[in-house]
């Protein structure tokens, strides 16, 4: 099973490894596209301060980070699955999974990325700024600029398994699997489910913190259990098997995701 996650605005510090080598990361397909990438960002930021915070919407108290992009080429780098910080990603824990699971980790998870189009968490990075929304002067808007050379590379990085998809909007612009990639695919939507106590009738909402802390937990909770259920009607089955309340809805006609509701009754 290929799980597909969104990343984490926020990023732990590059470490002390050493600096990038590109050629080391997974999905060698996209090298080329991350090259132009990195060279329009590194060269953005290097060159015009002013219009590099313009060009990645960063507020006076992130200009910091585009001193940080500029020396992407020579920081120091560590996991993916480090440099990805935030709420989907403390719920996950990789750092605390047993040593089966983190295997699994590494064989299975995809991070989507602006600068880098996707990593898996053991591929060594340095720390960045640059979401998929992202529009650089010469490449344009990276959601659509990754678009070709996803087409190329996913399908066979899917390798005839199921595709658990938990990517955001912005990140699912960058690749939507078609065709029986699709009919093997299941995005998730976490439901917050409550009780109106003057009506007595049930409300759901989608509360972004609880949404990213349950897809992190639904993650961990597959890999220690060592899940890989081959269709999304069987991964329905596995989550129920884990404790989570799922609701599915099959596509009406092939080259369709499924759609899966995670209700959820408590936020923590």
């Amino acid at each position: 099973m290929l799980v597909l996650l969104p990343p984490s605005e926020g990023k732990a510090a590059s470490g002390r490894g050493a600096p990038l080598k590109p050629e080391s990361l997974s999905l060698p397909g996209l090298a080329d596209a991350r090259a132009a990438v990195l060279d329009e960002l590194v060269e953005l930021c290097a060159a015009d301060e002013a219009k590099a915070q313009q060009v990645l919407g960063l507020s006076e108290g992130l200009r910091g980070e585009i001193a940080k992009n500029a020396e992407l080429r020579t920081a120091g780098t560590r996991p993916a699955g480090e440099i990805y910080t935030g709420v989907l990603y403390d719920a996950l824990g990789l750092a605390t999974l047993d040593p089966a699971s983190r295997r699994r980790a590494r064989q299975s998870l995809l991070v989507f990325s602006g600068l880098w189009g996707a990593v898996r968490v053991g591929d060594r990075i340095p720390s960045y700024r640059c979401s998929m929304g992202v529009k650089l002067p010469g490449l344009g808007a990276l959601g659509a600029y990754w678009r070709g050379p996803m087409e190329s590379v996913l399908p066979k990085a899917a390798d005839g398994g199921m595709v658990l998809d938990l990517r955001s909007s912005a990140y699912a612009a960058a690749w939507k699997p078609k065709g029986e990639v699709a009919d093997r695919t299941a995005t998730v939507r976490v439901l917050h489910s409550q009780i109106d106590e003057s009506t007595g009738v049930e409300k759901r909402s989608v509360v972004s913190h609880f949404n990213k802390a349950t897809k992190g937990r639904i993650v961990r909770s597959l890999l220690e259990a060592g899940a890989a259920p081959k269709t999304p009607a069987a991964l329905v089955e596995a989550l129920r098997d884990l404790g989570y309340v799922v609701e599915a809805q099959a596509p009406g006609k092939p080259g369709k995701a499924w759609g899966l509701d995670v209700v959820v009754s408590g936020i923590h």
